[in-house]
């Protein structure tokens, strides 16, 4: 079960990125972790700020509220997410992983 964590202006969560995809997805649940699929490769941030971008597109908010607290040099990051809920969250996981 992926871990989320709600505040009434935000939402933590983990991810478990895996670079170099061959399209940005969401793939299901990797060690408590929602895994990612991204297109770019770690190398000099490129992954992380796709990462940024792919979470802020699909919770639909600006970029600037979707932030990585921990594990930048990781595949394993957490991320923060102003102005999005765990329900808006489970219902995008829902729909991505079981079509």
């Amino acid at each position: 079960m992926i871990q989320i964590t709600e505040t009434p202006d935000e939402i933590v969560f983990s991810i478990h990125v895996q670079p170099r995809a061959s399209k940005n997805e969401l793939c299901g649940e990797h060690d408590g972790a929602l895994k990612v699929r991204l297109t770019s490769p770690p190398v000099e941030g490129a992954a992380n700020k796709l990462c940024i971008e792919f979470f802020a597109k699909l919770l639909g908010v600006a970029r600037s509220k979707v932030s990585i607290i921990a594990g930048e040099k990781s595949r394993h990051k957490t991320l923060r997410v102003s102005g999005a809920s765990k329900a808006e969250l489970l219902g995008i996981i829902n729909a991505a992983t079981h079509p």
